[in-house]
């Protein structure tokens, strides 16, 4: 899928420009032809030598080099490529190109291309969760730039966390792969939830349920291997992300909610996030203790908001195909029926997550999709399976201009 793609590399100014060195080899050993971009930061980690001795090319740095910019180099660059990669892709990089700044050669170029541009951000994480960066990554998630990362894990700093590593080089490769393929949902948005929510009864217990997040992940990475560009809304599932898709993770129903506003909007929406129903109405600030009196704390709960209903009754930039799921353990069909009508959306995957079943958290599923055309069961399938089905009759969906 790789041999002979022409793949812009703008390299940022950050501790992880070292991991580019071993995604060049890896992207060469699939035959891609890799030409550098290092901006004047990225030279303090890795050198344009090294660089250029793994990508056997030229290593572009400077916007007013009068040798590349006789044939107005920076245009050449942005137009003969099938993709531009920017790895690591700092705060400031993400910055330039969300407000339309072009004042050296990385951020000129990635003004001036039609080309698609895929970014794997790196920074630390309290840059990662600044207002502004979210702003600049809701904005270029917009302009239809595809994310992969960051992840989440130890930091370069001594003693630093959270969510701001660049995702690993195979992830990217993967991203790669899938940003190329093209396929029937190229050029398409498409919106899943998934996992479940966890909502608080204090800082240390909260209210959930079993969903691993499989089937939502599953679906994800279905479509994205169809050619749409998928924003991923994840609660906090046991399965991780899948590469290659825009990652905003949540913790409860609101914030998830929040997420999926943002996000839009989106050629199709498919929720099939386990969100919680209820949410406590107010969470204690501090960890609730027993009193010797042997009573259970009386827990007030407030209706969470319902996302599906949301979207599918938008009456101004409603997704051309709504899909919401229905976990069931009793009369599956009647109740899915009865929630597709209710909630407005195009389609309901209902399935059966009795005990006895084993679907909730395990690898199999059985699911039937409702619509008003009728009900059309599936057999008992591996979770891919389910997901690369129903990312099919997405696409054909959308494809028929639904």
């Amino acid at each position: 899928m790789l041999a002979e793609k022409r793949i812009l590399l703008i390299i940022g100014g950050g501790i992880a420009a070292y991991k580019v060195l071993d995604l060049v080899r890896r992207l060469r050993e699939r035959g891609a032809r890799v030409r550098p971009v290092m901006t004047a930061a990225a030279k303090e980690f890795v050198t344009p030598l090294s660089v250029g001795a793994l990508c056997a090319d030229h290593v572009f740095t400077d916007l007013f080099d009068r040798h590349a910019e006789q044939d107005v180099g920076h245009i050449r660059l942005a137009r003969e490529t099938d993709l531009i990669v920017v790895a690591p892709a700092t705060a400031d990089l993400m910055a330039k190109l969300a407000q339309g700044l072009a004042n050296d050669l990385a951020s000129a170029v990635l003004l001036a291309t039609t080309a698609p541009v895929l970014m794997a951000p790196a920074m630390n994480p309290r840059m990662w969760a600044h207002p502004a960066t979210r702003r600049n990554h809701a904005q270029l998630q917009a302009d239809g730039v595809t994310f992969v990362g960051p992840n989440t894990g130890e930091m370069a700093e001594a003693g630093e966390a959270g969510t701001g590593r660049m995702a690993e080089p195979m992830d990217i490769v993967e991203a790669i792969a899938a940003r190329l393929a093209g396929g029937p949902l190229a050029g398409r948005h498409v919106l899943v939830t998934s996992g479940p929510t966890h909502e608080p009864i204090d800082p240390v217990r909260y209210i959930a349920n079993r969903s691993s997040g499989a089937q939502g992940t599953a679906l994800a990475a279905a479509l994205r291997d169809l050619g749409a560009r998928v924003t991923f809304v994840t609660g906090p599932a046991e399965v991780p992300a899948p590469a290659g898709v825009a990652v905003q993770r949540v913790e409860t129903a609101v914030e998830m909610l929040a997420a999926v506003e943002a996000a839009l909007p989106a050629d199709a929406a498919v929720f099939a996030a386990a969100v919680a129903d209820w949410r406590v109405a107010n969470a204690a600030a501090r960890k609730m203790k027993k009193d010797g009196s042997g009573r259970a704390p009386a827990l007030e709960f407030a209706e969470n908001p319902d996302i599906l209903a949301r979207v599918a009754q938008m009456r101004k930039g409603r997704p051309a195909l709504v899909v919401g799921f229905a976990a069931e353990t009793d009369d599956v069909i009647a109740h899915a029926s009865a929630k597709l009508a209710r909630k407005g959306c195009d389609w309901i995957v209902a399935n059966d997550v009795s005990p006895a079943t084993g679907i909730m958290g395990g690898a199999e599923n059985a699911v039937t999709i409702l619509s008003p055309d009728g009900a059309e069961a599936w057999p008992r399938l591996p979770k891919d399976e389910v997901a690369r089905r129903l990312a099919a009759k997405i696409a054909a969906v959308l494809g028929a201009g639904k």
